[in-house]
């Protein structure tokens, strides 16, 4: 007898399609950066092997993610269509103003730049093409701002991940299609945060949650150029929802978008088990995929993932002890984070050792607690039978599910009173901590601050929140977390332990240490990967239990709709209200047109040579990447800014000796005077983000770059 409602439930309902459409980013994005990854490390990077690779694995990936999919979202059509909309305008409104970043001042243009070199040459590292200048020279220098001399090459700043993704535009539209990359991410994350949101909290809070999201000031910034963080967030959240869905296979009845033959009705029963069990496993393998590959796009990766190591560990010793069928996926979750993670290390190790190197004095510490995580987390496991006789006696502390949600509640308090206690400062001991130093100084003067440096303001770091997102989505997450908690230690709502864990460690690690540099909006992107959505979803679940709390009180349904209808305004207005000051002012914008006409100007066979120390860091990547052009520095006069005139002359003849034509750039003509008639290749007036320390930014600051070009006569000099 065929099982004919089986094929009823394969039916794209709305709420399957929502539920789809939350994963399907995580999965191609995933399947996009392994096989990218993999043709990268044997220099292989190009169109015609990494798109058929690609498509390829984000099939596989999405075949079997979505495989015997149960209903994990019930949703009508108007709730998917309100998230469809707000994830397109959200696409669209940051197509129309994203930023054009491509002359490297701070890392977008560096993430663009990285992209540019391998959707062009698909390999690593750049080499330095000293054979355009003559040959070695000890005032040749190759290296530049974002971009390190290691081991006889070029070796770009960051991990691999987000430029192997915004390569992908470059190939379909040069530049354009690389600036429009974000845009797109952007509206993706509304998908994922919205999926998770549908799943955990209901859907008819999914669109609510996604116009929260879109319209945060973090969200629009990183939607609009090229950085990290969203790629990040689609990763760990869609690892969420996926973690999610294979947890509700494990216990549905249902296979969802499987098929099953005709059976005796004897074997129904055995066979769907063993299609939930199988289809579980792999979700689970696939979710901790996902979430190791966070790795590969962000080396924080490592500390947002921690969570999930424990928690694999726990559903390991659950299954131990016997206590809930969830335990099964414990080894699935580990082995894919395992996968997932290794892959990101080696990336980081292989491909950006000089970035991990600079990262040490912070990365090291991390690795150690990922090492004693770990331990712990196999202890645990081994001694599950016993730790579970002293945890059931433990829960049995009384009030012990109330002091733990206090707990909670006392964190963000500690949080909201830290400027009252502490004044984070850090005194420079490094190159690179004297150049920040100067500069937090410099900005505090065009803000009217108090000067001194060593001044980090992260006390202020959970007031960065509220500017971003409101008092009520913080109140109403901080109520969320604390019930939520209480919830689980009396023994109920396990499903949302990982969402917790993962949103409450970020969050608090890092409100702790930003670690960045605290000019906004700068400086907002740390809260993009976990700590903004995250708040969104737990406050939108608080404001659900504000109205069944009104509902149980016996109040009307007009009463419980209005506290919603509130609550929404409450949840959406603060966002609105602080975005509003940049959402319509695109930044930098021009920007690729004069590049693009930088590199028009350059003329055949251009070996170029920069002279000039700020147009040095900022072009010398741009020339060599974009443009196509061998590109060096000048050795600087020490304590000066521009190289010495008989370095620039030996190199000059040696550059021609070659049989290439040496070409000078500077910041300004004064500086190539004596070395030929000097052009202006580019001019550019336009906007920047601004630079405010104690608020929300709200308005833009004026930008200019100009660079001079000369091509020396032959036998010309100063």
């Amino acid at each position: 007898m065929r099982i004919v409602w089986l094929d009823r439930v394969r039916r794209p309902t709305a709420g399957r399609v929502l539920a789809v459409l939350s994963v399907v980013p995580a999965l191609v994005l995933a399947g996009w950066l392994l096989a990218g990854l993999s043709l990268l490390l044997f220099g292989w990077f190009r169109p015609l092997a990494a798109l058929p690779l690609g498509l390829v694995l984000a099939a596989v990936l999405c075949r079997y993610g979505l495989r015997r999919l149960p209903e994990t979202v019930e949703a009508t059509a108007w709730q998917t269509a309100g998230v469809v909309a707000v994830a397109l305008a959200s696409g669209i409104f940051n197509g129309l103003f994203h930023s054009e970043q491509l002359v490297v001042r701070r890392d977008p243009a560096t993430y663009a730049q990285y992209a540019v070199w391998l959707a062009g040459h698909g390999s690593l590292p750049i080499p330095y093409q000293q054979a355009a200048f003559g040959g070695p020279d000890p005032a040749l220098r190759f290296d530049s701002a974002g971009f390190y001399s290691s081991d006889g090459a070029i070796v770009p700043q960051f991990m691999p991940g987000a430029p192997l993704v915004d390569a992908l535009g470059h190939w379909v539209g040069g530049l354009s299609g690389l600036l429009l990359v974000p845009p797109v991410l952007g509206a993706l994350a509304v998908l994922v945060l919205s999926g998770v949101v549908a799943r955990m909290v209901g859907a008819r809070w999914a669109p609510l949650a996604a116009l929260v999201f879109a319209v945060s000031l973090p969200i629009l910034y990183t939607s609009r150029t090229t950085f990290s963080e969203l790629p990040s967030m689609i990763l760990l959240f869609g690892g969420l929802a996926l973690l999610h869905d294979a947890q509700v296979r494990l216990r549905s009845g249902i296979t969802g978008l499987g098929y099953l033959p005709s059976l005796p009705s004897a074997e129904q029963p055995g066979r769907i088990r063993r299609a939930q069990s199988d289809g579980a496993v792999i979700g689970a393998e696939l979710a901790g995929l996902v979430f190791g590959l966070a790795v590969l796009v962000r080396i924080d990766g490592l500390r947002d993932v921690l969570p999930v190591l424990v928690y694999a560990g726990l559903l390991i010793a659950m299954r131990q002890v016997g206590t809930r069928d969830e335990g099964r996926l414990g080894v699935p979750l580990l082995f894919g984070l395992a996968a997932g993670t290794g892959t990101g290390i080696a990336a980081g190790y292989i491909l950006s050792r000089p970035y991990l190197d600079y990262l040490s004095g912070s990365l090291v510490p991390l690795l150690a607690i990922c090492g004693v995580v770990l331990v712990l987390t196999l202890v645990v496991t081994l001694l599950a039978p016993r730790l579970a006789v002293l945890f059931r006696r433990v829960r049995r502390v009384r009030r012990l599910p109330e002091i733990a949600g206090g707990l909670v509640a006392l964190a963000a308090v500690a949080f909201a009173a830290r400027p009252l206690l502490q004044v984070v400062t850090r005194l420079p001991t490094t190159p690179e901590d004297r150049l920040n130093f100067e500069f937090i100084e410099r900005t505090q003067q065009a803000n009217g601050l108090p000067i001194d440096g060593s001044r980090l303001y992260y006390e202020e770091s959970l007031y960065w929140v509220v500017w971003y997102v409101g008092v009520p989505v913080v109140v109403l997450a901080t109520l969320a977390a604390a019930l939520l908690t209480r919830r689980m230690v009396r023994g109920r709502g396990f499903g949302w332990l990982l969402p917790l864990a993962v949103v409450g460690w970020t969050t608090v690690t890092t409100l702790y240490r930003p670690g960045i540099t605290p000019d906004h909006p700068w400086a907002d992107r740390r809260l993009v990967p976990v700590v903004i959505p995250g708040l969104i979803l737990l406050a939108v679940w608080g404001l659900r239990w504000v109205r069944e709390k009104a509902r149980r009180m016996g109040y009307g349904r007009a009463v419980q709709n209005g506290l919603a209808a509130s609550g929404a305004v409450l949840l959406l207005v603060p966002a609105v209200i602080t975005s509003a000051g940049t959402a319509f002012t695109p930044v930098e914008s021009g920007e690729r047109a004069a590049v693009e006409a930088l590199c028009a100007a350059l003329p055949e066979q251009a070996s170029v040579l920069i002279v000039e120390r700020v147009t040095g860091e900022r072009f010398t990547q741009v020339v060599r990447g974009t443009c196509g052009v061998p590109t060096a520095r000048a050795d600087l006069i020490p304590g000066g800014d521009v190289a010495a005139a008989a370095d620039v002359d030996r190199l000059v003849d040696r550059t021609r000796a070659a049989g290439r034509v040496p070409v000078l750039l500077a910041a300004k003509a004064g500086q190539l005077s004596g070395y030929g008639p000097a052009v202006q290749a580019m001019k550019l007036h336009t906007r920047q983000d601004e630079r405010s320390l104690t608020g929300p930014p709200d308005g833009t600051w004026s930008l200019s770059m100009d660079v001079w070009m000369a091509v020396p006569p032959a036998n010309a000099g100063p």
